[in-house]
């Protein structure tokens, strides 16, 4: 954890494999707000069904338009965020989509 990491969200709905709770220094864990196990399990990190998930998890978001707004307070609360993830991959994974979606709606 670095201090300029801000507020420490982890966004997965599963723990990350190998990472201890002391090692991750979370703050909050939001695990509703991951995709669904349905949708995850759809997804499978396939790079082909990548537009698919995005739009697919922001149809979910919908439905957790309170959990979304949580993001925003504690932006404007903590000045900074960093949404956490499990993924390997650093541009295909809902963290990614989460902050597209935050971006809009500022």
């Amino acid at each position: 954890m670095k201090k300029e990491d801000g507020f420490r969200i982890l966004v997965d709905r599963l723990w990350p494999r190998g990472i201890s709770k002391e090692k991750a220094k979370l703050d909050l864990w939001l695990k509703e707000i991951a995709p669904s196990d349905q949708l995850r399990k759809w997804f499978a990190h396939d790079l082909g069904k990548w537009d698919k998930f995005k739009m697919k998890y922001k149809t979910e978001l919908e439905d957790k338009a309170e959990m979304v707004d949580q993001l925003l307070f504690l932006e404007t609360k903590h000045k900074k965020i960093s949404l956490l993830y499990g993924a390997k991959d650093k541009v295909h994974n809902q963290a990614v989509v989460l902050l597209e979606l935050l971006q809009e709606r500022r």
